[in-house]
């Protein structure tokens, strides 16, 4: 997006770079990457980014508001309600299209919220690695209010292990080693110096649970929430001794209510111009004729499952609980970065933590998705190139 920087870098690149580059990252946790990793990052202009930045805190600023918690009070599917919810999410995360607007110009669409963890610690790792392997351009920046690597790390450590002993911090997902983000939870434990287990590994006594290390119950004092809700419903066969809705003697970061509260279900809330018009299908007396141009959304689901992108005519008709599904009107991103072939086009997350003793959320760092097909998944972008996982790199003072 930044012109010089472009032709700069595809002009330096080399296939047999990208794939040493590719290499070190997965030797820096001994773990072999299973999602693709792009070829490029992306240089983004000062201009954009202040418009990104202004637009995320026009939205988060309504997260503290007595409105908002009226309006998300429902958003927790009946039983599923986890106690000693934090006031403020210690883990926000906003996503981003890069669009072009009616004035030619680029601007943000919101796409997602989340509040819940995301890949704080393997984006660290990918800055290093593209720091070490590419050409960047003098003062390119990933971080924002954190000044260097040291700085950013002790962040990330103040927010999930807090004054606790690493030993008394845990992340918990389900099966941690088979999970396609395993390389954050490693590159988790290269920073922080907390382990990954999985749920079912957990012992509870009373309100406090323990987790076996070297011959030892080791008591645990916070939880680096991984586990995904839709993913452990459908996961019968896992089996663990304590339930999400126990009043436990443990910290959540962050607490598994604001993975309700953050979601698709939000998305109706919001009336600004950074958000594609969406409402509850339920909300609906009439469908939109054009409903060619709308996307359906289950609110619960994870990394696009369940996205219907191609509505049929009469299909939301047949959909027997439409309180449980957004009707979101399509967002058309702009294929803006330059590759050797086609060009590609790019979502920006944005990562926060948030203190509970802060009027509003630190932003920390930034993970960008490259896509050459109709969505961002994997689905869509088989046997294409310089797409996937990536990061953005600015030039703006904090």
């Amino acid at each position: 997006m930044i012109k010089e920087f472009r032709q700069n870098y595809n002009s330096q690149f080399n296939e047999d770079t990208y794939r040493q580059f590719v290499k070190y990252l997965d030797g820096l946790c001994g773990h072999k990457i299973e999602f693709r990793i792009a070829e490029t990052p992306i240089f983004v202009p000062d201009h954009l980014f202040n418009e990104i930045i202004q637009a995320s805190e026009e939205l988060t600023s309504v997260i503290p508001t007595k409105e908002f918690r009226e309006f998300t009070k429902n958003a927790i599917p009946p039983g599923l309600e986890s106690p000693n919810e934090e006031a403020l999410p210690s883990l926000l995360s906003l996503d981003f299209a890069i669009c072009r607007g009616e004035d030619g110009n680029l601007h943000p669409q919101l796409i997602e919220l989340q509040g819940f963890a995301s890949l704080y610690c393997y984006q660290e790792l990918l800055n290093e690695a593209m720091r070490k392997h590419f050409w960047l351009p003098d003062g390119a920046k990933s971080y924002f209010y954190a000044k260097d690597h040291e700085e950013y790390v002790a962040t990330v450590r103040k927010t999930i292990v807090g004054d606790s002993d690493p030993e008394n911090v845990v992340l918990v997902d389900i099966e941690p080693e088979k999970q396609k983000t395993y390389i954050d939870f490693l590159a988790t434990e290269k920073y922080l110096g907390i382990k990954s287990i999985c749920l079912s590994d957990i012992i509870k006594r009373g309100r406090k649970l323990y987790y076996n290390y070297g011959g030892r119950e080791i008591p645990i004092d916070r939880i680096y929430n991984r586990v995904i809700n839709d993913e452990l419903e459908r996961r019968k066969d896992i089996k663990y001794n304590f339930s999400f809705q126990d009043d436990l003697d443990v910290k959540w970061i962050a607490h598994p209510n604001w993975f309700y509260r953050l979601s698709k279900y939000t998305m109706p809330y919001f009336k600004s111009k950074y958000v594609p018009e969406t409402k509850f299908l339920s909300e609906f007396d009439k469908f939109p004729e054009d409903i060619e141009n709308y996307v359906l959304k289950p609110l619960f689901s994870f990394a696009g499952v369940g996205v219907k992108f191609d509505i049929e005519k009469g299909f939301l008709e047949t959909i027997k609980d439409p309180e449980n599904y957004i009707l979101q009107r399509k967002v058309v991103y702009e294929p803006v970065i330059e590759t050797p072939d086609s060009p590609a086009k790019a979502e920006l997350r944005l990562l926060y933590v948030w203190d509970e003793k802060d009027e509003k959320p630190l932003l920390l760092n930034n993970l960008v998705r490259l896509s050459k097909g109709k969505m961002m998944g994997v689905d869509f972008n088989k046997d294409k190139t310089w797409v996937g996982s990536s990061i953005a790199y600015h030039s703006r003072s904090f």
